[in-house]
């Protein structure tokens, strides 16, 4: 709070300025949300280097925008199958076993990725199985995750807590990428993919030391009709079918991330690789650090919409711009158009939903956020093929807006 004795018009001032600084409260104290920050946080910036250097090594193999899209395909299917079961699953057993397995699994493709860099001639097909293998293990995690957010965190502060968790996110995009473009360029692929591996040691512990969660009630084994019962009360609630379809939507038409490495090849600028997939996130963490606003807002509906819709029309100008730094400030401006929406989504889902119900509702909130990049990449580099790298990005932007 201002100091008393600060003149009036200061003190107005500094309580605006606090008023849209993110709320630190869930992360001073609640010591399981400290703990799964810090993970994410870790886990979020090995992720990020390995988001750079896997499609760069695809490209570098087969040189086809159509086989770097095709990761998107092949990580398709494992998330939806394995999203929908990690849902159920989560809210049939401990939440935090889900968690630590799926954690020491995903450590243990990293190895794999390293171990197929250090070949003298790395593989191809082994990017694609551990593609589909992160996809899979992922989709088992982030329902248990998520819905044990949703139990750690009082209700009032959710959204306090979700703008943490995106901050965290965007902080590990930012930084990771950018240094990874510069890591795959000057140092290696596998310093890359070491890093990633090394995060995934310290991550492990972490998970650990969360406390247990089991099932709040009795609740039926993982199975198709639990999957089904999740649902139906997702179709049965208007508000949230309308943001999972909107979602999907905006990233299915607007996510040309697959096409970066071509993109900052016709630019001229392969030195931007790693800022081009740092800019996104960095524009989120723009309005990550000033959500103190956004846990007062009501029209939450409303957020999400004006937020899909500055996601598309900025990358359409992303597409047409010939300036890399104007390409990289679109990308920014998109970036904080998808937090808007994402903030209002996340405070939607997790304030409507019950606990019982959490675990699969997040199964199906997985594929809406990452189902959409993964079409969205088969987009791309399906339509980069046929027309060229601007015209599928602008384009996929300009059909985002109109969708």
């Amino acid at each position: 709070m201002p100091h008393p004795s600060f003149p009036r018009p200061l003190r107005r001032v500094s309580r605006r300025a606090l008023a849209v600084l993110p709320d630190l409260t869930p992360l001073r104290t609640l010591r399981d949300f400290r703990l799964l920050w810090f993970q994410g946080l870790v886990t979020s910036f090995g992720s990020s280097m390995t988001m750079v250097a896997l499609p760069l090594q695809i490209k570098e193999l087969t040189g086809s925008p159509f086989a770097v899209g095709a990761m998107g395909g092949v990580e398709l299917v494992p998330l939806i199958v394995f999203g929908l079961y990690g849902g159920a699953l989560a809210d049939a057993v401990d939440r935090r076993r889900v968690i630590l397995f799926s954690e020491a699994g995903l450590g243990v493709l990293a190895v794999a990725l390293l171990a197929n860099s250090l070949l003298p001639r790395p593989a191809l097909w082994p990017l694609y199985v551990v593609a589909a293998g992160v996809s899979a293990l992922s989709g088992l995690q982030q329902p248990a995750l998520g819905s044990l957010i949703a139990r750690i965190v009082p209700h009032d502060r959710l959204t306090a807590a979700s703008a943490l968790n995106f901050m965290r996110g965007q902080l590990a995009a930012v930084v990771g990428p950018s240094l990874a473009g510069v890591v795959v360029t000057y140092v290696g692929l596998p310093v890359a993919y070491t890093v990633t591996v090394v995060g995934f040691l310290l991550t492990v512990p972490m998970c650990l030391r969360l406390a247990p969660a089991p099932p709040l009630r009795e609740t039926s084994r993982p199975s198709l009709r639990s999957v089904v019962e999740g649902a139906r009360y997702a179709w049965s609630k208007p508000v949230l079918l309308g943001t999972y379809a909107m979602d999907v939507a905006a990233m299915f038409f607007a996510y040309p991330v697959t096409l970066f490495p071509f993109l900052a090849d016709e630019l001229g600028a392969k030195w931007a690789l790693g800022l081009m997939y740092g800019a996104i996130p960095f524009g989120s963490m723009l309005v990550t650090g000033t959500s103190g606003w956004a846990a007062r807002s009501r029209r939450h509906g409303r957020m999400v919409a004006i937020g899909a819709g500055s996601w598309g029309l900025a990358m359409a100008a992303a597409g047409l711009m010939s300036n890399v730094w104007l390409v990289l400030v679109c990308l920014a401006v998109a970036g904080g158009g998808d937090m808007v929406s994402g903030l209002a989504r996340h405070t939607i889902w997790d304030q409507t939903v019950p606990d019982e119900l959490r675990g699969r509702l997040a199964g199906i909130e997985v594929l809406s956020y990452s189902c959409g990049p993964q079409l969205g990449q088969v987009r791309a580099g399906t339509t980069a093929g046929i027309t060229g790298t601007r015209p599928a990005i602008w384009g996929g932007g300009f059909a985002c807006v109109l969708s």
